[in-house]
């Protein structure tokens, strides 16, 4: 992390702590900055060189600012984090003091314990978590609004951390690459739309959108306009971040398209300075995060597996750039080598993780990387609804060889203790908005339905540096909250349904309310529930 004297707060820097000249700044406002290293009323606004901008009121300051930070760098430091995340990822100003809300309900999961907290009392201050407790021991203030949730379970809003909201479900186009000739990405975008409001009016507050590509170019900027429409108010929807493709031609993400599809220069590059350049454009675009790919993959036609979508110095570039820019790499991989090769660059989230050995799998385990497992496009039923809307034998039959090694390689990390988010890699299947439909599999293979909701929530939450805001119910955090009409630690399935999801919180504004007496949506249809569109 660095404070450069001539910005107007703190920029994340991955993998370095602060100097002290960074902890010095990071008490200093903007003129006290400037006074401190005698910038240039330039319009630049670029420094001297340091001997010469370290003048007498050095030593002032100095004395004022030094000994205080010094002492308390650590919780400097996870301010300036938290700070930072606030600024690129708030959605609306801070409510003044003084707007108190209540919520009430029969128990709430505490994500970061792990346990059930009965008669559980949470009270906000505006967007964020002011105090949690129990009706035993919290008093609630007169003239607070009280949110009665019954007999509900309360949990923190979920997180899907790979999805592909503008690619159009297969339930709603019969064959996607004929679909892509059909529609322009304007109303690709407004499907994106949809399908995040969908996933929002199901409990998933948060959505990490890992990009997508076209036959009219990537959908970088269109994804970022669904993003900035919500955060802007415009538009109701759950946070997103966005990622930008940023790979090799012909590689995975290339062959989404159709191998005879004419390409656009800015679609795919090859070697590390022009990676680095189509990731520029990705960032210049809005995007938050970088996606790229270094094997092959499982639904794409003529294209196996375990071939190698990059090489090392390809890979490097990629994600060094997005970190030279404060942003998060997600690496597509399902080779052990492909694997090795991802920790090797940095990557903050390996995606998918098909194959596996005990070495990598305990490499991974041990590193800062976060795994993305996306298991339910894999399922017998996801293989099915493809075979019907007439994808190409070749992607069934891989599909179906690939599948029990999905499911083994997750049973392995989660015996190793590997760092795992959720992703559903929903695009053509599952339905949007049925992204709980991962967590029964987690459950499935082995994990305990705690376990499951904390990869749904706080861990997710920490892989896309998040943490310290969403994933949990604790004061100081932002009251992202549903309700829900059961205990999913009882039963999972619970979350599958809409009639459960009876109170979509995101950043203290209720989004959905189907308590009794309400019948606020935001969206009036079901997952599954709309029709194919084939009119075009």
């Amino acid at each position: 992390m660095s404070l450069l004297p001539w910005t107007t707060g703190p920029m994340q820097s991955a993998g370095r702590g602060l100097s002290l000249l960074d902890k010095i700044c990071s008490g200093l406002t903007l003129k006290e900055r400037s006074l401190l290293f005698n910038l240039r009323p330039r319009r630049n606004r670029r420094p001297y060189a340091l001997t010469q901008r370290l003048t007498h009121g050095f030593s002032k300051l100095l004395a004022w600012v030094a000994q205080p930070l010094i002492q308390n760098s650590i919780s400097i430091e996870s301010n300036i984090i938290h700070h930072r995340k606030m600024q690129m990822h708030s959605l609306k100003p801070a409510e003044p003091d003084g707007k108190i809300k209540v919520i009430k309900s029969a128990r709430m999961i505490d994500t970061i314990s792990g346990g059930l907290i009965k008669d559980p009392v949470i009270v906000l201050n505006g967007r964020r978590i002011m105090q949690v407790g129990t009706a035993s021991d919290v008093v609630i203030e007169a003239g607070a609004e009280v949110i009665d949730c019954g007999s509900s379970t309360l949990m923190p809003g979920m997180l899907d951390c790979h999805i592909h909201t503008m690619m159009f479900n297969c339930l709603t186009f019969h064959n996607y690459r004929v679909a892509q000739w059909e529609i322009t990405p304007e109303l690709q975008q407004m499907y994106g739309l949809f399908h995040a409001q969908l996933c929002f009016d199901m409990g998933f507050t948060t959505l990490r959108d890992l990009g997508l590509n076209s036959s009219r170019g990537l959908l970088t900027s269109h994804l970022c306009g669904i993003r900035d429409s919500i955060n802007a108010g415009i538009l109701e929807g759950p946070r997103m971040l966005i990622g930008g493709f940023t790979t090799i031609t012909g590689s995975h993400l290339d062959l989404i398209q159709p191998r005879a599809m004419q390409r656009y220069g800015f679609q795919t590059a090859d070697g590390p300075w022009e990676l680095r350049k189509l990731a520029r454009q990705n960032l210049l675009a809005g995007c938050d995060v970088i996606k790229t790919c270094v094997t092959g993959g499982g639904g794409t036609d003529k294209e196996e597996p375990d071939v190698r979508n990059m090489t090392q110095e390809e890979l490097d570039a990629v994600v060094d750039e997005a970190h030279a820019f404060h942003k998060a790499a997600a690496v597509h991989c399902f080779t052990p080598n492909g694997q090795r090769m991802a920790l090797q660059a940095g990557a903050d989230t390996i995606e998918h993780m098909v194959f596996s050995e005990d070495e990598t799998t305990d490499m991974i385990a041990a590193s800062d990387a976060y795994v993305t497992s996306t298991l339910l496009h894999r399922t017998d039923h996801a293989i099915e609804t493809r075979r019907l809307q007439g994808t190409a034998m070749f992607v069934i039959n891989k599909m179906k060889a690939i599948q029990p090694f999905c499911f083994e390689t997750f049973q392995k990390m989660h015996k190793a203790g590997v760092k795992m988010a959720m992703g559903t890699d929903m695009g053509f299947d599952p339905e949007m908005g049925s992204n709980a439909r991962e967590l029964e599999l987690y459950v499935d293979l082995g994990m305990k339905p705690i376990e499951a909701i904390q990869v749904a929530t706080i861990n997710s939450a920490r892989a896309i540096k998040l943490g310290d805001d969403i994933g949990s119910i604790e004061a100081g955090k932002l009251a992202d909250i549903i309700a829900i009409d059961g205990n999913p630690l009882e039963d999972i399935r619970c979350l599958q349904d809409k009639k459960n999801i009876r109170m979509v919180m995101k950043e203290g504004e209720i989004y959905a309310d189907r308590r009794e007496g309400h019948t606020k949506n935001v969206v009036t249809v079901n997952p599954g529930d709309w029709k194919k569109v084939d009119y075009l």
